[in-house]
């Protein structure tokens, strides 16, 4: 019987035991609160330079933690295979460096100098919130705790960061490079904490800001804490995706069928912006296909501490059921599957290995061309314009982003298509010719039920921060 105390990560792979990490009380979680206002207050008043300066200590500080530990501890926290885990730290520290590199410019204050009457001056500055509230994601724990998180303490606040249940050791490293980067401990802490004490936490009186990155259900109940709160907090909520894909009849099918395998395959499916639904011109409709079953067909689905599989599990026995589901229930109304389940062995009933699956003869009354999947699986559709491909890619629940693939390089007309396309699709983010990317010069958002709220680029400092207006009357007479 599990614990109400405490929690215990499982491997995937194996579904042993990983680590145990117990739940504060009330009143330890009151003080730790205490703590970081009291912490704050301070950190507030360090020049930001001198913050920015820590900032680029912490990079060299989470430098010296790299290598096979690292990546071999979190594809045991989340299945990850350990060779693609490399590509995760190395985003996670580009995108630190480019979040430094900007930090000065986006908190900096606004002057109205060129507008101002002769004897006023006036500006805006941008001041911290105070604490702010992380709620971290298992399925790219470094990166999605990097948008808050290190944006949030170069502006002056102090942060909580309480990462999934699955994956509690990426918070720990996180948290002790900042610590030994000069970051004071009360301005960086990780809680580790049941869903009821994270909403204690979320209605807090002391928090100012809640940051939440996970599933609709889990930002739905962040938000009714949120509400329930004495005064009126901020809450940023990243949330699910079923993210589509349409490929023209100009696209480059080559180069176009190897990324779109790649952007629903990665990380088993399991990332917000994950391609889980194609959309293909009719006149390349065939060889489309053809070419995507052919690649899914290769990939070595198997124990990710290996280094020769590509494919691991996903997070959990139940999650596994809940996408096998998904994918008989659309057979069971017309769907057909391309990919043969004993092609991946591996893959039972009673373990977290799900095998990849390419779907056609779908349609938008199957769940699994409407509800997110977070799986290795695929479902492609036949279009015969742009118009009918916009309209489907629209008709969903969510809006994180979109993907177009055709050749702009050689035909303007496409780059025009394109471009029009961007203004009727209901998405955060419109790609062309790539997939499954964030840059953090770009701000991160989304529509619908993909949530709200901006994370990364300049503007995700803007939510960080408020503005404090100063208006001076110098000259009286």
């Amino acid at each position: 019987m599990a614990n109400p105390n405490s929690q215990t990560t499982i491997s995937p792979h194996n579904q042993a035991p990983l680590c145990t990490r117990v739940y504060p009380n009330e009143s330890e979680l009151g003080e730790k609160l205490r703590e970081a206002a009291r912490a704050q207050k301070e950190w507030e008043k360090v020049d930001l330079r001198e913050r920015i300066a820590i900032g680029r200590k912490f990079i060299e500080e989470f430098e010296k933690m790299k290598g096979d530990d690292l990546y071999l501890e979190l594809t045991e926290q989340m299945g990850r295979p350990v060779s693609q885990v490399p590509g995760e730290i190395k985003g996670f520290l580009s995108r630190a460096q480019y979040l430094l590199s900007i930090a000065e410019s986006s908190l900096a204050d606004v002057s109205l100098k060129d507008t101002d009457a002769p004897g006023f001056r006036r500006y805006i500055k941008r001041v911290p919130l105070g604490i702010v509230f992380a709620i971290a994601p298992w399925n790219f724990p470094y990166l999605t705790s990097m948008n808050p998180v290190l944006p949030a303490i170069l502006a002056g606040n102090a942060v909580l960061l309480k990462p999934s249940p699955q994956t509690p050791l990426t918070a720990e490293r996180f948290a002790r490079a900042l610590v030994n980067a000069g970051v004071p401990e009360g301005v960086i802490q990780v809680l580790h904490l049941s869903p009821i004490l994270t909403s204690y936490v979320v209605r807090h009186e002391l928090v100012d800001f809640v940051s939440f990155t996970g599933s609709v259900v889990g930002g739905q109940a962040v938000e009714r804490a949120a509400v329930e709160a004495p005064g009126f907090k901020g809450v940023a909520l990243e949330l699910g995706g079923k993210d589509p894909a349409y490929v023209r009849a100009d696209a480059d099918l080559d180069f176009t069928i190897a990324e779109l395998v790649d952007g629903a395959m990665f990380n088993s499916g399991q990332s917000c912006c994950s391609i889980e639904r194609i959309y293909v011109h009719e006149s390349v409709y065939d060889k489309f296909v053809e070419g995507y079953v052919d690649i899914v067909k290769q990939y070595k689905l198997g124990d990710p501490t290996k280094s020769d599989t590509n494919l691991g599990p996903v997070v959990s026995i139940a999650s596994a059921e809940r996408i096998k589901r998904q994918v008989t229930d659309a057979v069971k109304a017309g769907a057909k599957a391309l990919i043969p389940e004993d092609l991946f062995p591996i893959a039972q009933q009673n373990n977290a290995y799900v095998a990849p699956q390419v779907l056609v003869d779908v349609d938008h009354t199957m769940d699994v061309m409407m509800d997110e999947t977070f799986g290795p699986v695929v479902g492609i559709q036949k279009v015969s314009s742009d118009e009918e491909a916009v309209r489907l890619m629209n008709d969903s629940p969510y809006g994180l982003t979109a993907s177009i693939w055709t050749n702009a390089a050689e035909n303007p007309g496409s780059e025009k298509a394109f471009l029009q396309m961007v203004d009727q699709l209901n998405t955060g983010t419109v790609f062309l010719n790539r997939c499954d990317s964030v840059d953090p010069a770009l701000s991160w958002t989304g529509v619908k039920n993909s949530g709200r709220g901006v994370s990364l680029s300049k503007f995700g400092y803007d939510q960080l921060t408020r503005p404090k207006s100063v208006h001076m009357k110098i000259k009286t007479k």
